[in-house]
């Protein structure tokens, strides 16, 4: 009995450490998806006022992760790139 105690300990030790080690990566990661899906929209909604002007940024993962970590001003460094190369 004593044994199966230790062992239950154990084991709440473990999954207590594996819990800290890998919840802050899954945290962040899961920012970086919920960003870029923001990033994706706020790219759509750039593509749909820009129809008016002939303007089109390409809606893909990196334009989305790139609006998604850099915010709006990851959207204005595109919409920038895209006037300078036309």
């Amino acid at each position: 009995m004593d044994i199966n105690i230790i062992t239950y300990l154990a084991c709440i030790c473990f999954l207590f450490l594996f819990g800290r080690i890998f919840i802050i990566p899954i945290k962040k990661i899961l920012k970086l998806v919920l960003n870029s899906i923001i990033g994706g929209l706020v790219i759509f909604l750039i593509n749909m006022i820009g129809i008016n002007f002939g303007f089109h940024i390409g809606l893909n993962v990196f334009t989305s992760i790139l609006v998604g970590l850099l915010g709006l001003p990851g959207a204005v460094v595109l919409i920038i790139i895209k006037l300078l190369i036309g």
